[in-house]
């Protein structure tokens, strides 16, 4: 199967961006707008980067099973497609960084297919059971990942359902414009932009404007180094969201073990480390 976007599939991604638009234009500018757009834009950031990555992808730390099917909710909320899908697919991004078989690398196929081509490209809609044996076990991750569509409609209906069409258009549809261009920028961008205080295999790199906008995603080569580590900023001047809030649930014990890197990863200017956390101790 060819690496090519299938338009006619994408149509509700487009969908989304033309009636955030069209939405905007028709009922106006409005700062309160903004505000919801942006604050719900930033929780389902979280459940993206603190879920998703570091827990679903990586298993950086632990939770129960319950926290674990929330944060999954969460994160397919920011339509993303599946909880299951997503970490599958980021694993092999890892395995394979900036090489050939790499999903999504600037450096094999542009930086455009890296930032949102490939999502739409038929080749990579199935869900590689493979790589996430260890969270299909879960009954309710699998329907969620079965199911993200169906969230994702009844996500839109609540917003409709509370505020109308003004709720509806900066909070669903602008938000989630805006959720996905900063989520992309970290395929993208972040192998593109930046510096490298590592050296690593890939074209990894570390941006401070890509970490705020994406609540610490931005300390990609930190990241690609040391791919245990819950934080992604290694240093207190590295802003990084998403750890200052799990380090705020551990200590009211929503979640626990939070892995950080040890002192010769920080000072260690080597290849990268792929050492990831055992998937049975992610859950318990």
């Amino acid at each position: 199967m060819q690496d090519r976007v299938n338009w006619w599939k994408s149509l509700p991604f487009i969908g989304v961006h033309v009636a955030a638009v069209v939405g905007v234009v028709i009922l106006g500018w409005s700062w309160t707008g903004l505000a919801l757009a942006l604050a719900w834009y930033a929780v389902r950031m979280f459940g993206v980067t603190a879920g998703f990555h570091r827990y679903f992808s990586h298993r950086t730390y632990k939770m129960g099973r319950v926290m674990q099917f929330l944060m999954a909710l969460l994160g397919t909320l920011a339509l993303q497609k599946g909880v299951l899908w997503w970490a599958a697919h980021h694993r092999t991004h890892h395995k394979f960084s900036d090489e050939p078989e790499d999903i999504h690398s600037p450096r094999q196929r542009g930086l455009w297919w890296a930032h949102v081509g490939w999502i739409l490209s038929d080749r990579w809609v199935a869900t590689d059971w493979r790589r996430i044996q260890d969270l299909a076990k879960y009954p309710e991750l699998r329907w969620l990942n079965r199911n993200h569509s169906l969230v994702a409609v009844l996500e839109a209906i609540v917003f409709f359902a509370l505020g109308g069409a003004w709720a509806l258009v900066w909070g669903f549809f602008v938000s989630t414009m805006l959720l996905w261009h900063g989520t992309f920028t970290i395929n993208s961008l972040s192998h593109v932009i930046g510096t490298r205080r590592y050296a690593t295999t890939d074209d990894s790199r570390n941006h401070w404007l890509l970490a705020i906008i994406t609540l610490g995603e931005g300390w990609h080569n930190n990241h690609h180094h040391y791919q245990r580590a819950t934080n992604q900023g290694f240093f207190w001047w590295e802003i990084d969201v998403s750890y200052y809030v799990l380090r705020l649930m551990s200590w009211v014990g929503l979640v626990r073990d939070l892995h950080t890197p040890p002192a010769h990863i920080l000072t260690d200017e080597g290849e990268d480390d792929l050492e990831v956390a055992p998937p049975s101790r992610a859950v318990g």
